[in-house]
């Protein structure tokens, strides 16, 4: 294993499981942050998943301690928390889906203030991150962040913790990364 993947498996860990409890879950109130496309323009742009009827839900980051670094992505889909992630494909791009208890494949969608709709896909990779954007036309790539509602922000990434291709199998749908919501690099 290379050196910079156990580190990445390591923070993971150490994230995943609150900085070894210290905290008392029961004591922290859930804080929700908002999914959203940054324009260079300084406009946001809504993400929803999207389901094959075109009704659209909401995407969040979900904070249950004090850490910020590294944050669940949902989608939540008719009163359940589904999870986000990159799938396998054969496409130039991995597509950013939620996945349904039943297998049932949501889309996630960028949305412009004119109406137009943007596919969200992890369009390249550095190391065993992979970088998520909204992409207009196939020609522009607009960042994909999760907001605070503090206004703090984080970058929302795909992590590779493994060197195939399928990372893992949600509800039978093939999944080739894990989308978390990410510290920003100082």
């Amino acid at each position: 294993m290379k050196i910079s993947r156990l580190i990445l498996v390591v923070l993971v860990i150490v994230f995943t499981f609150n900085h070894g409890n210290t905290q008392d879950k029961e004591a922290f109130k859930e804080i929700i942050w908002h999914i959203k496309a940054f324009k260079p323009q300084v406009k946001l742009l809504d993400i929803k998943a999207i389901d094959k009827e075109g009704n659209r839900y909401d995407v969040k980051a979900i904070q249950d301690s004090e850490q910020t670094n590294l944050l669940s992505i949902k989608a939540f889909i008719k009163g359940k928390r589904l999870p986000v992630k990159m799938l396998v494909s054969d496409d130039i791009y991995h597509p950013v889906k939620a996945i349904g208890e039943d297998g049932t494949i949501y889309d996630i969608k960028a949305f412009t203030e004119d109406g137009t709709i943007l596919p969200v896909k992890g369009v390249s990779k550095s190391g065993n991150i992979i970088h998520i954007k909204a992409i207009y036309k196939n020609l522009v790539f607009y960042n994909v962040i999760a907001i605070s509602p503090e206004g703090k922000t984080n970058a929302v990434k795909g992590i590779k913790l493994s060197d195939d291709d399928i990372e893992s199998t949600i509800n039978g749908i093939q999944v080739y990364a894990h989308v978390k919501s990410l510290t920003h690099a100082k």
